[in-house]
């Protein structure tokens, strides 16, 4: 089980006529995400999601609040959870003049996972994500899908508990994106967890068990995409989203 709980992020800001400020890009922000559930992540552009699920990866340090994955903290356990975490932000870059297999075997190193059961892994991998046809490609001549397939597979070779997964799909071909959303339903029901942020409406209220809609930095909504169109009385989590953010734009 993965828990936030009251995570506060602060960071101080220049202006051009260097004056200071403080803001909070996450305050006060609780989540609960249990085994086998997808948690999706939804907001305007500067609501706090990426801020938030890089506290979650361990890659920023929270003001205050915790993060526990199966009661382990990162203070004292930060090796072992990240063992069993894979992130993937909006704007991984990877080494392009390696191929797809050179890159997964490298990172399958850093794991500490066998070779021959890397190379195991590497070929299920492959066929799951529909990259054998490029598989020993250099990944300088892929196109965008293939790319972030290959980005995908990365967080997969160490057979990961908790995925984290920062707009896996966005600018994707509508092939590249289902094979995505395939897999994280696949891996649902193996039992991991998958956080998810997404600003594609659909696909939250098509794989998503609960979601957060996150605004200046807090939780405003949160609930299953049908508790949440019931409580909003909207028909899709589209218009739930509009409405809910002009809310609270209003109440500012």
């Amino acid at each position: 089980m993965l828990k936030a709980e009251n995570i506060k992020k602060k960071f101080t800001k220049i202006t051009k006529n260097k004056e200071k400020f403080e803001f909070y890009a996450n305050n006060g922000i609780s989540m609960y995400a249990y085994d086998g559930e997808i948690i999706g992540i939804l907001g305007p552009n500067g609501a706090g999601k990426t801020t938030f699920l890089r506290i979650i990866a361990g890659i920023l340090e929270p003001t205050s609040g915790a993060v526990t994955f199966d009661e382990l903290n990162y203070q004292d356990n930060e090796t072992e959870i990240k063992k069993n975490i894979a992130y993937l932000s909006g704007n991984t870059k990877i080494y392009n003049t390696l191929s797809c297999y050179e890159l997964l075997l490298m990172c399958a190193d850093i794991y500490d996972v066998e070779k021959n059961d890397a190379e195991r892994r590497i070929l299920e991998i492959s066929k799951t994500l529909d990259m054998d046809s490029f598989l020993y490609n250099r990944i300088e001549t892929l196109s965008t899908g293939q790319t972030q397939r290959v980005n995908i597979a990365r967080c997969l070779i160490h057979n990961p508990k908790y995925y984290i997964l920062d707009e896996a799909t966005n600018g994707l071909d509508v092939i590249s994106s289902e094979i995505i959303l395939n897999f994280i339903k696949n891996e649902k029901k193996k039992g991991k967890t998958i956080i998810y942020s997404t600003h594609y409406m659909e696909e939250a209220e098509n794989i998503c068990d609960k979601v957060l809609l996150m605004n200046h930095g807090k939780i405003i909504l949160m609930g299953s995409p049908d508790e949440i169109k019931k409580e909003t009385k909207t028909a899709n989590l589209r218009e739930a989203f509009f409405q809910k953010i002009g809310e609270d734009n209003n109440e500012e």
